[in-house]
């Protein structure tokens, strides 16, 4: 087993944030060269609604871009070692729909190739 204390780089702390909220801001999200280098090849997502998305349902044209109504900084964000290469990203997401917030916990499990980071798996999980 990996040590969970394994303290993550501030660097990669906060490349990771960056990307993790690349995620939720129109200008990035809606790049689809962007986040061809975001989304691994294997990626897929348990979605907040308990749908399953590929990699391809999530890379969306530039004509589709709208805007993301996510508060940011993104909450309790926390990054912890899986292993050398892998870390699990944990944060709340809040998103305003119509005159009600949504929050979900979420997950993302991203992997160091070279010298940049991709995302292979995220979930998301409704507040109850």
């Amino acid at each position: 087993m990996y040590a969970l204390d394994k303290k993550v780089d501030p660097e990669d702390l906060e490349t990771l944030r960056r990307l993790e909220e690349s995620l939720w801001r129109s200008d990035t999200r809606f790049d689809v060269g962007l986040m061809e280098t975001v989304f691994a090849e294997d990626f897929f997502e348990f979605g907040r609604s308990g749908r399953i998305y590929a990699r391809a349902d999530l890379l969306f044209d530039s004509a589709e871009k709208r805007e993301i109504p996510a508060a940011l900084p993104l909450k309790n964000f926390r990054v912890r070692h899986l292993s050398n290469d892998i870390v699990q990203v944990t944060y709340v997401s809040e998103v305003k729909r119509d005159d009600r917030m949504e929050r979900a916990n979420r997950s993302s499990i991203w992997s160091r190739l070279s010298d940049s980071w991709v995302l292979r798996f995220h979930q998301g999980t409704p507040f109850q």
